[in-house]
C-alpha cells in the first residue's frame, strides 16, 4: 500500500492571491506532492492549503510553505476574522493511508525542529504530537492570538517547543508563531443561517460546541468556588464552533472544527442546528464546506437521511452523496462538487477499465492484450449479480403484496450495494495484479543480485495475482446468499432475473476459481496454497449448492 499523508498548512493571508499563488506554488515545485486544495477566504483572512504525497514529500513541502509565508506576510499589519498566531498559524499532518498516527507525529516533530532552527520561528506542538498536556489542545496553545505573544517572553509556562523564545534577539516578530500537529481528519465546516446576527449564531454555536456556554442567572455569570465562570457542556464531544457574520454572503455562520467526525457526524451537528436555531427564531439554510471531507462522513450523512424518509436504503454511492449534498445544503452559497472535495476522489487513480464505456471495454477484452482477461470477467459477472440482486429489491420493497418482504429487501439493497463497488473494484485490480507479473518479469537479471531481486519481484507478484481471484470468489458467498433470497422473496414479475442473478454469481466464482488455481501453478506447494486450494474448493462447493437451489425456484416456476 502506498504511504500517504495529508498536510493542511493555514496561512494568515487571503486577500492578496498574489501572496497565495506564491505559497502554493512551493507545494507544486516538490516532486510528488499533490496539491489537492486552496480555500481563501477574504473576510478571515486566511487560507486553508490541503496537498497530500508520501511523508518525505509532504515534510519537504510544509517546511517550503512555512518559509515561504514568514517571508511574504507581515503578522504586524494582518487582521481578520479567524484567531490566528502566526504567518502560518497551524500545520498539521494527517495520515491517510499506509501511515500511523506515530508516523505523523515523527513528522510533526521533524517539521518543528527544521522551522525553530532554520526559519528562528516559535512551535508549538498540538493534539497528538503535544508535548505537553495542555496543549493538546490547539486553543490552549493560541490564547492572545498574535497580539499577546510578546508577553510570553521569558515565561516558562509560554516557552515554545522549538525555536527561539519570544524575548530573544532571533524572533522575528512579522511572522509570529507556528503550530505544528499531528492529529486526527478535522473537517472545517459552516452552517449558513437566515440572520446578520453574529450573537444569534454565537448562542448555537455555543450550545453544538463541547466547551459549551457560560452559565447565567439573569445577567449573572455562574461561578466556581474558585470565581471561575461555570460551563455547560455544550452537546458533541470535539466540535469547536463560533458564530460569526460573513459580508460576503450577507449572513452569520456557525463555523465548525470536527476533529473527530465519527464521535461528532456532520448530520448529527447539522440536525441538532436546525433545532436549535428554531428555538432562536431563526434557521439553519445550508452549510458550506471549507477544504476537503472524508468519503465516509458523507455516505453516512446521506445513509442517515435517507433512512429518515423511510425509503429503501440501498443506494448507489452516487446517489448517497447526492443527498448528503442536498440535505445539507452544501452547494448553497457555493457549487459543491464531490469530486473536488472528497479527499479518497482527489486521491485516486483514474481507473483502467471501470472508467471505460461498455462498448470500449468489451473491444478492449476482445483485442489481442491478454488484460483484461477472465479475472476481471469474473469479478464483473459478481458485480452484475450484487446489482440485479439491488434492483430486484428495489422492485420490491414496499409494492403491493410484497410488504411482509420489506425487511429482507432493505437488507439486499444495502449488502449488494456495498458488493456491488467491491467487487467492481476487482475489475482493475485483476488487471492491475496481472501487469505487475509482466513488470516483474521485465526487471534487470544481468547479475546475480539483479536475478536474485527479480526471482524475489516475480514470486511476490505471482502471490498478489493469485490473492485477488481468491479475493473475489471469497465475496460471492455473500452476493449468492442476496440472489437466492431474491429469487424466493421478491416480485415474481422479475423471477427471470433472480435467475440471471444466481447464475452470473455461480459463473464468477467459478471463473476465479480457475484464475486461482492457474496462478498457483507459479507459486510452491507450500502451506499457502495448500490452504488456498482447499479453502477455494469449500468456498466452491458452497456456491454450487445455492445456485442449485436458485435454479430449482426459478426453473420450478418458470417451467410448471
Amino acid at each position: 500500500m502506498s504511504q500517504i499523508v495529508e498536510c493542511v498548512p493555514n496561512i494568515s493571508e487571503g486577500r492578496d492571491q498574489n501572496i497565495i499563488d506564491a505559497v502554493t506554488n512551493e507545494v507544486e515545485k516538490v516532486t510528488g506532492a499533490s496539491l489537492l486544495d486552496v480555500d481563501p477566504g477574504a473576510d478571515t483572512n486566511r487560507t486553508v492549503i490541503t496537498f497530500v504525497g508520501s511523508p518525505e514529500v509532504v515534510l519537504e513541502a510544509a517546511f517550503n510553505v512555512i518559509k515561504q509565508a514568514s517571508e511574504l506576510i507581515d503578522m504586524r499589519k494582518q487582521t481578520g476574522a479567524h484567531p490566528r498566531m502566526g504567518a502560518t498559524d497551524v500545520c498539521p499532518f494527517v495520515p491517510v493511508a499506509g501511515v500511523s498516527m506515530d508516523d505523523c507525529v515523527e513528522l510533526a516533530k521533524m517539521l518543528g525542529a527544521r522551522v525553530g532552527a532554520e526559519l528562528n520561528i516559535p512551535v508549538y506542538l498540538y493534539e497528538y504530537a503535544a508535548a505537553r498536556p495542555e496543549r493538546t489542545n490547539l486553543a490552549n496553545c493560541r490564547v492572545g492570538e498574535y497580539e499577546g505573544l510578546s508577553a510570553r517572553a521569558g515565561n516558562p509556562k509560554w516557552t515554545p517547543d522549538f525555536g527561539p523564545d519570544f524575548g530573544s534577539g532571533e524572533y522575528n516578530p512579522t511572522t509570529g508563531a507556528t503550530a505544528i500537529s499531528a492529529r486526527d481528519f478535522l473537517i472545517a465546516w459552516n452552517i449558513n443561517l437566515n440572520t446578520k446576527s453574529a450573537k444569534l449564531a454565537s448562542r448555537v454555536a455555543n450550545r453544538l460546541r463541547e466547551k459549551g456556554y457560560a452559565k447565567m442567572d439573569g445577567k449573572k455569570y455562574f461561578r466556581d468556588e474558585e470565581g471561575k465562570v461555570v460551563f455547560v457542556p455544550g452537546k458533541f464531544k470535539g466540535v469547536k464552533a463560533v458564530g460569526w457574520y460573513i459580508d460576503e454572503y450577507k449572513r452569520a455562520q456557525i463555523s465548525c472544527n470536527v476533529t473527530n467526525y465519527h464521535a461528532a457526524p456532520l448530520h448529527e451537528i447539522f440536525d441538532e442546528a436546525v433545532n436549535l436555531c428554531d428555538q432562536f427564531g431563526i434557521r439553519a439554510t445550508g452549510s458550506e464546506l471549507v477544504g476537503l471531507i472524508p468519503r465516509e462522513a458523507l455516505l453516512e450523512a446521506g445513509k442517515h437521511y435517507i433512512k429518515k424518509q423511510g425509503i429503501l436504503q440501498g443506494a448507489a454511492e452516487e446517489e448517497i452523496i447526492r443527498t448528503a449534498v442536498q440535505s445539507m445544503g452544501l452547494s448553497e452559497v457555493s457549487a459543491f462538487d464531490p469530486q473536488e472535495f472528497v479527499i479518497e476522489y482527489r486521491i485516486k487513480k483514474p481507473a483502467i477499465l471501470t472508467s471505460l464505456k461498455l462498448d470500449d471495454f468489451i473491444d478492449e477484452l476482445a483485442s489481442e492484450s491478454p488484460a483484461p482477461g477472465g479475472g476481471s470477467v469474473a469479478a464483473l459477472c459478481g458485480a452484475l449479480s450484487a446489482a440485479l440482486a439491488s434492483m430486484i429489491a428495489n422492485l420490491t420493497f414496499d409494492k403491493k403484496g410484497y410488504t411482509q418482504h420489506n425487511d429482507p429487501m432493505n437488507e439486499i439493497s444495502v449488502k449488494a450495494q456495498d458488493l456491488k463497488a467491491r467487487l467492481t473494484d476487482y475489475v482493475d485490480k485483476d488487471t492491475e495484479a496481472f501487469n505487475a507479473v509482466m513488470a516483474a518479469f521485465r526487471l534487470p537479471k544481468k547479475t546475480e543480485e539483479e536475478k536474485v531481486a527479480q526471482e524475489k519481484a516475480v514470486a511476490e507478484a505471482n502471490k498478489g495475482a493469485t490473492l485477488i481471484p481468491f479475493e473475489v470468489l471469497s465475496l460471492i458467498p455473500d452476493v449468492i446468499s442476496l440472489a437466492r433470497i431474491a429469487a424466493e422473496h421478491g416480485n415474481t414479475n422479475l423471477t427471470p432475473d433472480a435467475g440471471v442473478a444466481g447464475l452470473t454469481s455461480a459463473l464468477a466464482a467459478r471463473g476465479a476459481a480457475y484464475n486461482v488455481r492457474v496462478n498457483l501453478q507459479s507459486l510452491p506447494d507450500d502451506e499457502f496454497s495448500v490452504n488456498l486450494k482447499t479453502e477455494s474448493d469449500r468456498i466452491l462447493a458452497d456456491v454450487d449448492a445455492v445456485a442449485a437451489e436458485i435454479r430449482e425456484i426459478i426453473e420450478g416456476r418458470l417451467w410448471s
